[in-house]
């Protein structure tokens, strides 16, 4: 859900693909696998975590990664 913020869009700052400098993003997911031996559940659990995808090349730029996922994988 999108909050209505009071804030004047001349004191915003527009963000850019680093890979291919475009500017327009579609929300994607990222898909995590856990054990079932770790959730407690007899099948593995699928635990989505949504970020920004470029439209133009599909790259997540960092800033739109949790922190505890940018150096896995």
């Amino acid at each position: 859900m999108q909050q209505n913020l009071n804030v004047d869009i001349k004191q915003t700052q527009s963000i850019t693909c680093d890979e291919c400098g475009g500017v327009y993003f579609d929300q994607a997911l990222i898909i995590r696998k856990a054990s079932g031996l770790l959730t407690g559940q007899s099948k593995p659990s699928y635990i989505p975590i949504p970020v920004f995808a470029c439209k133009s090349c599909g790259h997540v730029n960092g800033e739109f990664q949790p922190k505890e996922i940018q150096s896995l994988d």
